[in-house]
């Protein structure tokens, strides 16, 4: 299983990003997605979590209202578009695939990718 995340960059707060992830070597749709995030010092820290079909949602607080997750099952890609970026933000985010959605919390993810880095600074 390889998970691949892009889109990481240096942007001005307010700004927007887009974070993509490629998943390869498993049946995409059979899989839950997330998007976690650590920052430097800081514990690994669940974002977002979206079901198998993508119906379904979940956002922690900090970031509600203004990240949308969403998925392209025929692309076996997950997004992450992050608006009103914040310094906050900055994190290496990563992708995840597990097998159960909850749909309060992200937990049980099997598969990590390697990460992209966010940077909000201005």
């Amino acid at each position: 299983v390889q998970l691949v995340e892009s889109g990481g960059g240096l942007v001005q707060p307010g700004e927007s990003l887009r974070l993509s992830c490629a998943a390869s070597g498993l049946t995409f749709d059979d899989y839950v997605m997330g998007w976690f995030r650590q920052a430097p010092g800081k514990g690994r820290e669940e974002v977002s979590c979206i079901s198998w079909s993508g119906s379904s949602t979940y956002y922690a607080g900090s970031v509600k209202g203004r990240f949308t997750i969403s998925r392209d099952n025929a692309k076996n890609t997950l997004y992450l578009q992050m608006n009103s970026l914040k310094p906050e933000d900055t994190a290496m985010y990563y992708c995840a695939a597990g097998r159960t959605f909850f749909g309060n919390t992200c937990a049980g993810f099997t598969y990590w990718g390697q990460g992209t880095q966010v940077t909000v600074s201005s």
